[in-house]
């Protein structure tokens, strides 16, 4: 007897039938399912907290984001793009990166120093401000005066840097990105 005085009493089980589709069904399904997944993720655009992309120039670790080419003019184009590899002279390294020009030519820089050598003792740094194009050269100037101009070779830039005492330099930066 059951607890409460009732009868307990089970009535066999049928037999468990086959409940699942046939096995063409389910590949179907997992094939639908395997394209739709696969559509969502090449459309699914980098979060806004997503990390950006970074590397180390002259000692200095730099993260950056590329505007997209197609929406920067035609003209300021060719200046888009991760530059480096760049000497001003025995000791010094130097990068720049160009991460957006707008249609009047104010450009977004990333501007990159320091030691060409680790036995190197010279202080780096990375700034980050503006520049303008204009007549197809990108100029900007740092914090201590120093002067920066930039215009394209065949496929690098050829940088021109001057100081606040006079000194000039010329460097070749390659293009990397």
């Amino acid at each position: 007897m059951a607890a409460g005085g009732e009868d307990s009493h089970f009535d066999e089980q049928a037999p468990l039938r086959n409940d699942l589709p046939d096995p063409p069904m389910i590949l179907r399904v997992l094939a639908f399912t395997y394209a739709f997944l696969a559509c969502a993720s090449a459309q699914a655009q980098t979060p806004p907290g997503a990390p950006e992309p970074s590397r180390v120039f002259c000692g200095q670790n730099v993260s950056y984001r590329l505007a997209d080419p197609a929406t920067i003019p035609e003209q300021h184009r060719r200046f888009l793009g991760v530059w480096s590899d760049a000497a001003w002279d025995a000791n010094t390294c130097a990068a720049l990166i160009v991460d957006n020009v707008d249609p009047d030519g104010t450009a977004s820089i990333i501007y990159a120093y320091g030691p060409l050598g680790s036995s190197i003792r010279i202080a780096g740094g990375v700034l980050h401000g503006t520049g303008i194009v204009r007549e197809g050269e990108l100029r900007f100037q740092n914090s201590d005066g120093t002067q920066f101009a930039f215009r394209p070779g065949i496929v690098d830039l050829i940088g021109h840097m001057t100081t606040p005492r006079g000194q000039s330099f010329e460097a070749v930066f390659k293009k990397t990105l």
